[in-house]
């Protein structure tokens, strides 16, 4: 084997190339990216660049050093066994690792939207929010919580619509979203309310009404960018289907970060999570299978968000598990999941970063818990195991 190629020039194909060259592969290493940046983070993208804080995001990688052919502005077509189609020709090669990312979803109409995805779309988004702009933000998950921050941070008047019963439903659950009802002070949040499609000058709610705005942001999720492989011979399902060694159905591929739906030995399941953890994380078991190795990935999934001046932190997966919380009635809680022979499944922290780091080893050891401790926030979460 003496040629790798990686696409997609993200935190996940930045990380996998580092993996390889810190394995010891010395072969040729081809990085294509879509955009025409060197690869970056995302996550200070709703927060730092935002805000207006950074300008950057790039990753301190040594391109040169790490002896890898980029090729930024240049995209995916298609898959055979063996090439990768690209915009600007075939690409052979030996070993693929996937790591195209995920894209996000627009709704429809004719007016201008914009997501915030990419560093020039947080650049864009920050010259636009200008005290007394009108933002409109579509969603009130995770980005468009983020994104009503910064816009109501820098002085507009902010509308944010959500289809579900309360903020962060669709991911937490509305028992969970709804305590975060109080950080939307100064801010028009429209709940159970539907938009029809964006116009010029503004949103056509599903009943008719139209909300006004300067500024348009469309914040309801993303897929996974696998649309390039769509005819090739590959299991595709919720992004590219690998077993728990990140290997793909076609032989000699392997997927990594937003795109790859991965078996979890701990949950049994497929999991597709898009976030920083994983972009960070998963390509050092895509490069031990690349070089032939055996390695599983079965991380306690994680997540962080900046919102209204809380800092909200998750791990795990809760699905199937039941809710109790530790401070429910304190400014700074945890919600815990446990399932039916209390496990610990999956924590939630606002403002309490101890709860979160505790939780996650927890979560990892597989242990039993004290339920009558874990309610009490005074006790240390690590000492609720038995």
């Amino acid at each position: 084997m003496n040629r790798v190629v990686v696409v997609g020039a993200g935190l996940a194909g930045i990380r996998s190339v580092e993996a390889l060259r810190g394995r010891g592969f010395e072969g040729q290493i081809t990085l294509v990216g879509q955009e025409r940046h060197r690869p970056y983070d995302r996550p200070p993208l709703s927060k730092a660049v935002l805000m207006g804080q950074s300008d950057t995001t790039t990753v301190d990688s040594d391109l040169e050093a790490l002896k890898v052919d980029f090729r930024p502005g240049v995209a995916a077509k298609g898959l055979r066994e063996g090439v990768v189609e690209t915009t600007e020709g075939e690409l052979p090669f030996d070993r693929l690792i996937i790591a195209t990312g995920a894209d996000p979803i627009t709704l429809p109409g004719d007016g201008p939207q914009q997501t915030l995805r990419t560093i020039d779309d947080a650049h864009l988004l920050r010259v636009t929010f200008v005290p007394g702009a009108r933002v409109v933000v579509i969603g009130a998950g995770w980005i468009g919580a983020e994104v009503a921050t910064a816009a109501r941070k820098a002085g507009c008047a902010v509308t944010v619509v959500e289809a579900g019963p309360a903020p962060l439903s669709h991911v937490l659950g509305s028992e969970i979203g709804l305590r975060t009802l109080p950080w939307y002070d100064n801010i028009d949040l429209r709940l159970r309310t539907m938009v029809r499609e964006v116009d010029e000058g503004g949103v056509r709610l599903a009943d008719g009404e139209f909300l006004d705005a300067d500024v348009v942001v469309t914040g309801i999720g993303v897929r996974p960018a696998v649309e390039w492989l769509a005819d090739a011979d590959i299991d595709l399902h919720n992004g590219v289907v690998t077993d728990e060694y990140l290997r793909a159905s076609m032989p000699g591929v392997v997927a990594v970060g937003d795109c790859a739906s991965w078996w979890s030995r701990r949950y049994g399941r497929h999991l597709r999570v898009e976030h920083w953890d994983t972009a960070l994380s998963a390509p050092e078991v895509a490069a031990a299978t690349v070089l032939g190795e055996e390695q599983a990935y079965d991380p306690v999934p994680y997540f962080w968000s900046e919102q209204f001046g809380h800092m909200v932190q998750f791990a795990g997966d809760q699905q199937g598990a039941r809710l109790v919380y530790r401070g429910e009635h304190e400014p700074k809680w945890t919600a815990c999941w446990l399932t039916d022979d209390d496990r610990l499944s999956a924590v939630l922290t606002v403002d309490r970063p101890r709860d979160l780091v505790q939780g996650r080893r927890v979560i990892e050891s597989g242990q039993h818990v004290d339920v009558a401790l874990l309610v009490d926030p005074q006790v240390p979460l690590r000492d609720c195991v038995v």
